[in-house]
């Protein structure tokens, strides 16, 4: 089972990318988070038709199976905000910390290392 979730997680998806985004510097050609996907709408645009060579499309098809979903890196994982959902935990679950202030996030973040627990997001708190 493990192995199968791994798979759905690890598979190539192309990158999807607003159409023109490398053209145009309001869609991104300069910033990155500019250059999500928009559904292509124009009347003979390649992409909405589907025409070959050109890029990929958001489908149903690229989601990830049934089994793989709530696993991030073949780990499952667990959204918490404070340490009574964090005593909740399963043994071998990953956890992101929701929306918290840093004094907050700072006692999850050392609660979890002493239940030895991972937490998928803690990059963006410094700790002494």
């Amino acid at each position: 089972m493990v192995e199968e979730v791994k798979k759905t997680i690890d598979r190539k998806k192309p990158g999807f990318l607003r159409k023109d985004w490398h053209k145009h510097i309001k869609l991104g050609k300069t910033v990155k988070k500019n250059r999500k996907w928009r559904a292509a709408k124009g009347r003979q645009n390649k992409i909405r038709l589907g025409v070959k060579g050109h890029q990929a499309r958001p489908k149903v098809g690229w989601g990830a199976s049934a089994e793989g979903k709530g696993f991030v890196e073949g780990v499952e994982v667990v959204r918490v905000e404070n340490l009574k959902e964090l005593a909740n935990v399963k043994k071998g679950a990953g956890v992101i910390i929701g929306a918290v202030g840093k004094k907050k996030k700072m006692e999850l973040i050392a609660k979890a290392n002493e239940m030895k627990i991972t937490i998928l997001n803690k990059y963006r708190v410094k700790t002494k």
